[in-house]
């Protein structure tokens, strides 16, 4: 835990000079931090779209990074090599990169209901971008086995509000208790609950903490960018674990 706590450190003095450092986007010695997807280009490539749309292309990296599968998500500090060029928005130097736990909403059942856990766990944050849903959270870490975190749809009590659709983040501690908590960070597929007759959804996210269930409501517009980069507000939390999965 304390190697994780002098983590999280970091990763927020990265992100403060980060925010610092860009009178001159395209000098070597400027950096970026922001989450994106890995779209896999060819037998090892790869390209990064950045939750704006944006699109990047590694031209250069100091770190040897091959995509797990397809369109997973990371965290990436890159150096900006040039404006738009080759179809893409930037050429990048990809100066770290790390792996997003990346999954899929699943359906909850009569079958899977008691693994998928109602242990507490707290949002910090939530929002969309580039049809997945990021959740900062946080949740009770006792060492024992790692711990399992799902969104998941309850088919067993369909929707109440019919332009809403209730989701809810569980957690499963596998019996394991203690007083630390243990930041988290993980990005949820959008896509396959999109809708043929609409461009968008109203998501009910619910979770239940120490003190109850709160709720937190997110637009998802279909297929269309974020505004900005949300990771310029928020601070980055330990993104590579093996505490939960």
């Amino acid at each position: 835990m304390k190697d994780t706590a002098w983590g999280f450190v970091f990763f927020i003095v990265l992100l403060t000079v980060a925010s610092c450092n860009k009178k001159d986007e395209h000098s070597l010695g400027e950096f970026h931090i922001d989450i994106a997807t890995v779209i896999p280009m060819g037998e090892n490539g790869y390209m990064l779209m950045l939750d704006n749309g944006k699109q990047l292309w590694p031209a250069a990296t100091d770190v040897h990074y091959l995509p797990v599968g397809n369109y997973q998500r990371v965290f990436v500090n890159y150096t900006t090599l040039s404006d738009e060029q080759g179809g893409y928005d930037h050429y990048v130097k990809v100066n770290d990169i790390w792996n997003i736990l990346t999954k899929k909403v699943i359906e909850q059942t009569s079958q899977n209901a008691d693994s998928i856990g109602h242990d507490p766990v707290k949002i910090n944050e939530a929002w969309v971008g580039n049809d997945y849903l990021n959740i900062d959270f946080m949740f009770n870490y006792g060492g024992v086995r790692p711990h399992a975190i799902n969104l998941v749809i309850d088919s067993l009590h369909p929707d109440r509000a019919p332009d809403t659709l209730e989701l809810e983040f569980r957690h499963n501690a596998y019996g394991s208790s203690s007083p630390k908590f243990f930041e988290g960070f993980i990005c949820f597929d959008l896509k396959p609950l999109q809708r043929a007759d609409t461009d968008s959804v109203q998501l009910a996210v619910k979770a239940k903490d120490e003190d109850g269930e709160k709720i937190f409501n997110v637009v998802y517009r279909y297929n269309q960018a974020a505004l900005q980069n949300k990771i310029a507000e928020t601070p980055i939390p330990v993104v590579a674990s093996n505490e939960y999965y």
